[in-house]
């Protein structure tokens, strides 16, 4: 009978320590049964995020969650309120702060109205060559004129539309903007210099 108290400690924790960030993003999660649901992101820190859905998931529950911009997410289910319930969230030190930058990257994404963010470095790949697969598979060779830690500008003839998803390289990610010679893409997640290394070297 002690597991109210326990699942109700992490809130309060969240609350003190981590500060929300009020988003509006698109998702799914999975419950312990295996199914799948879609979902929006109403609020989220690095302790704890709030999810609207028509579903109900038990309290306790183990909820493992896919949102945009942020990734995969596991956590608990500690609080449900009309139309939706709240997760404290379940992850390693080193996970909350990469979440914590993702945060900080969407709040100023979204008060600044940006289509891609513009405050990180950007970097120059070794090979700027690289492959682009479009949603219905269809594969080309583009050239990266600029990346960054959000995303990239890339030289191409081919045209997908403004939020049509893509994958460059490894990166999965949807187009944001038409340049005069080729697009701008925004990766799903904020990425690290090392995950960039791996995947544009």
């Amino acid at each position: 009978m002690l597991t109210p108290s326990l699942t109700t400690r992490p809130v309060a924790e969240d609350r003190r320590h981590f500060k929300r960030v009020k988003v509006d993003l698109l998702g799914r999660f999975m419950r312990e049964s295996q199914d799948e649901y879609p979902c929006r992101i109403d609020n989220v820190s690095p302790g704890g995020i709030a999810v609207i859905s028509a579903v109900e998931p038990r309290a306790d529950e183990r909820i493992i969650l896919y949102a945009d911009h942020i990734g995969r997410i596991e956590g608990n289910v500690v609080r449900l309120f009309a139309g939706g319930f709240a997760l404290h969230i379940q992850a390693t030190d080193r996970k909350r702060e990469k979440l914590a930058a993702q945060l900080t990257w969407l709040a100023n994404r979204h008060e600044l109205s940006l289509p891609e963010d513009r405050r990180h470095e950007r970097i120059q790949p070794r090979n700027p060559i690289i492959e682009m697969v479009l949603d219905d598979g269809r594969r080309y060779q583009v050239r990266i004129i600029d990346l960054s830690l959000s995303g990239a500008a890339v030289a191409c003839a081919v045209r997908p539309a403004n939020g049509s998803k893509v994958t460059l390289g490894t990166m999965q990610g949807r187009v944001v903007r038409q340049l005069e010679d080729g697009l701008a893409i925004e990766f799903t997640t904020l990425q690290t210099a090392e995950t960039l290394n791996e995947s544009f070297r």
